[in-house]
This record gives C-alpha cells, sequence and structure tokens, in this order.
C-alpha cells in the first residue's frame, strides 16, 4: 500500500520540474485538484507499514523522480520528434538491456519460451504493441502538446482503473472506503482537468 501512494509522488514531481524548468504556472487549483486526488489514493492504498522501509521508500521515490525526469525530457523535445519514433528509439536502446538484465538475473528463459500458452503470448503482445506502442505513442504526442500540470495528473487514475478490471475479471468486491477513495481521485482529477476552464469564466465574468 505504501508503494502505491509513493509512484504516484511522480505526478508532482514532474509538475514541480515542468514548473521551475519549463516555467509553467499550475495554479492553486491544480494543486489543489492533486491533493484531492492523493487523499483519495491514501484511502485506496489503505493504511501504510513504514517502520523499516527506509531504503525501499527512497528507491521507490527515486524511480519516481527519474520517471518524472523523463516525462520532462520528453516535453522538452515539444513535437520534435514524434511519439511512434520516440518509442521506436527508446525500444531500441531498452531492448537489449532487458534482454542483458534477462540473461544475468533469470533463468529458463527458453523452457518459458516452449511452454507458454496463448495467454501468456496474449499478454506479450498486449504489453508490446497495445500498451507499449500506442499508449505511450499517445501519451509523448498528448504530453508534448499540452501543459504537464494539466496531463500528468491523468496518471492518479490508474488506481480506479485497476479497482474496475479487478471488479469485472476477478470478480472482486472492494469496500465502501476504497470506492470512496475511487470517488474523490476522480474529484480530484476533474478540478485539475477543468482549472483551465473554471480560470476562463472567471475571467469573462470579471469583464
Amino acid at each position: 500500500s505504501l508503494a502505491v501512494i509513493i509512484v504516484h509522488l511522480e505526478v508532482p514531481f514532474s509538475v514541480l520540474l515542468a514548473a521551475i524548468v519549463l516555467r509553467e504556472r499550475p495554479g492553486y487549483q491544480r494543486w489543489l485538484g492533486m491533493l484531492v486526488a492523493f487523499v483519495g489514493i491514501v484511502l485506496i492504498a489503505g493504511q501504510p507499514q513504514v517502520r523499516g522501509q527506509g531504503l525501499p521508500i527512497l528507491l521507490t521515490a527515486g524511480g519516481a523522480m527519474t520517471w518524472a525526469i523523463g516525462q520532462l525530457m520528453v516535453k522538452r523535445l515539444h513535437g520534435a520528434v514524434s511519439g511512434l519514433t520516440l518509442i521506436g528509439w527508446i525500444g531500441v536502446f531498452a531492448g537489449p538491456q532487458m534482454l542483458a538484465g534477462s540473461f544475468l538475473i533469470e533463468t529458463g528463459q527458453l523452457n518459458a519460451l516452449g511452454t507458454a500458452t496463448w495467454v501468456g503470448w496474449g499478454t506479450v503482445l498486449y504489453l508490446g504493441i497495445v500498451m507499449t506502442v500506442a499508449g505511450y505513442g499517445i501519451w509523448f504526442t498528448v504530453l508534448s502538446r499540452n501543459p504537464m500540470s494539466q496531463v500528468m495528473p491523468v496518471l492518479l487514475l490508474l488506481p480506479i482503473f485497476t479497482i474496475a478490471s479487478s471488479m469485472l475479471l476477478l470478480g472482486e468486491r472492494p469496500s465502501w472506503f476504497v470506492l470512496g477513495g475511487g470517488l474523490i481521485v476522480l474529484s480530484g482529477v476533474a478540478i485539475i482537468v477543468f482549472a483551465h476552464k473554471l480560470r476562463f469564466r472567471r475571467v469573462e465574468t470579471n469583464r
């Protein structure tokens, strides 16, 4: 549960980096929305166990910061490279590293290939084509064209989709406490997404 909360630090990390490096101004509405959404995530994750978890916490937070830096680098390209082209080059560099890592720390790869079921191969195809090529290709394109403070908080919806998938595919029945946390997350993200419209209406009213 603690990891769920820490991983989502990638969102405020990204917004802070964009404010420092790109001079973006998120506005108090989006900061408020992120705070509300984080409250919902804490409710979904439950009571975290922190004692004795110093190193794992630092490593997870470091991973979130690294991911945020990567998104900032994508943002700075600002349309110079398309999302699909970027995914292709990431694959060129990441593929050999993953193969080397598998060779060094894993065993039984050939046996796994020979005994894989259609579910296993379907999972590989989904992760490789639908999620990586299509999903990240679209994500990078949207990120390059919009403020990070508007795009990144959408990631806070991931626990919502996780809960919905567990209900539909695994038949799980989350508690009302978790469902309430989900509604709070949705409310926070809604504040973020529609913050610019609220500001526009306020300006029009003042005129």
